[in-house]
């Protein structure tokens, strides 16, 4: 057996050279998933052709109507658990009628697009990654290159033409079912009525805390989408290789959901 001698140059494994590596990695892997972004985007004008119009419609029903059940659960008791929550301390204070206002304000600025996002990236997010990897370990991908077929277009922009279009619509859905239950908890629980909850609700809301909403639920959107299929198109090693893109579509894009969504609330409100 030839084994190679050390090398006086070489360095010595350390936990700094490891962060530097890990780093090199992470910067390669946003670069090659903001380049398919780009690509992705630069065919969203072949959207009208046929093909791409039936595409492009079945993956807006998976994303909104497949996924409105679950959504629908989780907005619903989003706003019931944010009632009753503040509720119970305002009512120390006797200012419990001042919950409308700030289930109304937190759902729109925050937890409508947070928990929609968060929602859409366990389900959408990880079939989507599923599938592109299962396609890709099976050389399905560059069996689409050798046809001279863009995958970008084939695959990737119908989902992020879908993602894009959905989650503004889903965040809003998810805001009127959240504001819905802590008026439920209000009248139920905390003693106030659903005029005075409704009124308080929405004389303080601004138009501006409805648009940072659904910017945010659109970027949300955009990075579900990109790192679901980055993720995917990079899988190797057969079903342990889908398993792990799978599992790092779902972390990677809670933890971009949360820093994106505290940068932009901290760029809209300084």
């Amino acid at each position: 057996m030839i084994t190679r001698e050390p090398q006086i140059f070489d360095p010595p494994p350390n936990a700094f050279a490891a962060a530097g590596r890990g780093i090199i990695l992470a910067c390669q892997g946003t670069g090659q998933a903001l380049l398919l972004l780009g690509g992705a985007a630069a065919q969203v004008p072949f959207l009208f052709s046929r093909r791409n119009r039936e595409d492009v419609m079945r993956q807006l029903y998976l994303v909104g109507i497949k996924s409105l059940g679950v959504v629908s659960v989780v907005a619903l008791f989003t706003g019931m658990i944010l009632a009753l929550q503040v509720g119970l301390e305002l009512r120390r204070y006797g200012q419990e009628n001042s919950i409308g206002t700030l289930v109304c304000i937190s759902m729109l600025r925050e937890m409508g697009p947070f928990m929609t996002g968060l929602v859409i990236a366990a389900s959408v997010g990880s079939a989507i990654a599923a599938q592109m990897g299962t396609m890709t370990v099976g050389e399905e991908i560059a069996a689409l290159d050798v046809m001279s077929i863009n995958p970008l277009r084939y695959l990737m922009m119908p989902r992020l033409v879908a993602l894009a279009v959905m989650m503004p619509l889903l965040t809003v859905y998810t805001n009127l079912l959240g504001i819905f239950g802590g008026a439920m908890v209000g009248a139920s629980q905390l003693g106030i009525s659903w005029e005075a909850y409704f009124d308080n609700a929405f004389r303080y809301a601004e138009n501006k805390d409805l648009y940072v909403g659904l910017f945010k639920a659109f970027l949300f959107g955009l990075i579900i989408v990109t790192v679901a299929c980055y993720q995917g198109f990079t899988a190797s090693e057969g079903a342990v290789g889908v398993g792990r893109a799978t599992r790092r579509t779902v972390i990677v894009s809670f933890l971009l959901i949360l820093i994106v969504g505290y940068f932009v609330t901290r760029l809209f409100y300084q």
